[in-house]
C-alpha cells in the first residue's frame, strides 16, 4: 500500500486558524463504518448517539509550552529548541533549529541565562539530548520561557493558551494535543456521565513523531517514533466492564486508539500498565479493542489518516473527505470533528 494512496487536495483556507468558541459547538460528521452512511451535526449532538454502558476512552495528557528560543553560547545565534521527550529529570530529546549551530558541547542560553542546554548527544535522525541546568524548579522556569507547540500550519497566535489544552487535561507532558478532545466542555462530559456513559481517562504523552509525514512510499516501510502512555486500574476496570456487558468502547482521539491497541489482549481487554508504543496503525490492521472514534480532520498521506482508514475502510474516509471539503467542514488541530462508529 502506498503513501499516495492517501493523498487528498485541500483548499488552504479550510484549514482552521483558531478555535471555535464555545468548544462544543464545532462541527461533527457521522460516519457510518459499516454503511458509510454520512450525517453532519454540532459535536454537542454527539451525546445521541452515545448509549448507557458504553465507554469513552479519553487522554488527559496536558501539553507544555515545549518550545523555546535562545542563542548559542559566546553568539547572537537564535535557536529555537522542542522538546519532545523527557529522558531523566533535566534531560530531554529534541528538535533543534537550524541544527548546523547545535554541535556536540554546544551550550544553548535561554530568557539571560535562567535557563542553559548543553549538548550531550546526537541521536540517528538528527534530533538532540540535550542536559538542562537552572536554578530553581524546571516546569515554573519553562512555564515562563516556553511557548506553546502550535502546529506550522496554524499563523495565527493563540491569544488563550488553554484553549490548546483540553478540559479535562492533567498529565503534563505532550508536545501536541490531542486535538479530538478540545471539542469537549466540562457541561457537554457531565450531560454524557448522567447518561450512564462511562469515562475512562488514560494518558499517552504525544509526540512529534505521531505527525511526521511518511517519507517512504511503501507505507509498511514507515517507522513510528515511540511514545509514554499509562492506563491507571480504573480506566482498565471501565473498558473492560463496558467489553464484558457487549457495549462499545469509543476512542476520542488517534492517541488514545493507539494507546488502547497497544494493550489489549486478543479478546480486547486491558490491564492497567505503563510503558511505551510505536505501533503503526494501517488498513489491514484487525482492531482489537476499539469500536468507535472520534477525531479530526487529518492531513493528506498522514499516519492519522491511515489510522482512522484502517478502522472505517480507505474509500468511506476519502469519500467523507470530499464531503467535508464539499461542505466547507474546517481542517486539522483547530478544526470541525468527526464520528466513526
Amino acid at each position: 500500500m502506498n503513501t499516495s494512496d492517501f493523498y487528498y487536495k485541500l483548499p488552504e483556507e479550510l484549514i482552521a486558524q483558531e478555535p471555535i468558541y464555545p468548544r462544543d459547538m464545532s462541527r461533527l460528521m457521522i460516519l457510518n463504518k459499516e454503511s458509510g452512511c454520512i450525517e453532519h451535526k454540532i459535536f454537542k449532538d454527539i451525546i445521541n448517539y452515545l448509549n448507557p454502558g458504553d465507554c469513552l476512552v479519553l487522554n488527559d495528557t496536558r501539553v507544555i509550552p515545549a518550545r523555546l528560543f535562545g542563542s548559542k553560547e559566546g553568539t547572537q545565534s537564535t535557536i529555537e529548541i522542542l522538546l519532545l521527550t523527557r529522558k531523566s529529570k533535566d534531560t530531554w530529546e529534541v528538535m533543534v533549529r537550524p541544527g548546523k549551530k547545535a554541535k556536540l558541547g554546544a551550550k544553548i542560553i535561554f530568557g539571560d541565562g535562567q535557563l542553559v542546554a548543553e549538548i550531550i548527544e546526537i541521536s540517528d535522525g538528527g534530533n538532540r539530548i540535550i542536559k538542562f541546568s537552572y536554578d530553581g524548579i524546571f516546569e515554573t522556569i519553562l512555564e515562563n520561557l516556553g511557548h506553546m507547540p502550535l502546529p506550522p500550519y496554524i499563523k495565527k497566535e493563540l491569544e488563550d493558551k488553554e484553549r490548546y489544552q483540553t478540559v479535562y487535561s492533567k498529565h503534563e507532558g505532550s508536545a501536541a494535543a490531542p486535538t479530538a478532545g478540545l471539542h469537549f466542555t466540562d457541561t457537554l462530559l457531565q450531560d454524557i456521565e448522567n447518561k450512564g456513559i462511562k469515562l475512562a481517562y488514560i494518558t499517552l504523552h504525544v509526540g512529534l513523531g505521531t505527525f511526521r509525514p511518511v517519507k517512504v512510499k511503501n507505507i509498511e516501510e514507515h517507522k513510528m517514533h515511540s511514545e509514554y502512555y499509562d492506563i491507571n486500574q480504573e480506566s482498565a476496570d471501565k473498558i473492560n466492564s463496558s467489553r464484558k456487558e457487549g457495549k462499545r468502547i469509543i476512542c476520542v482521539g488517534t492517541t488514545s486508539t493507539r494507546t488502547l491497541e497497544s494493550v489489549a489482549d486478543e479478546n480486547g481487554m486491558v490491564s492497567a500498565k505503563k510503558g511505551w508504543t510505536d505501533i503503526f496503525i494501517y488498513p489491514g490492521y484487525k482492531f482489537k479493542c476499539t469500536d468507535g472514534l472520534i477525531t479530526n480532520f487529518h492531513l493528506p498521506e498522514s499516519t492519522l489518516l491511515m489510522l482512522v482508514s484502517a478502522l472505517a475502510g480507505k474509500e468511506n474516509i476519502l469519500r467523507a473527505y470530499e464531503e467535508a471539503i464539499k461542505n466547507k467542514y474546517r481542517f486539522f488541530s483547530f478544526g470541525d470533528a468527526m464520528l466513526i462508529i
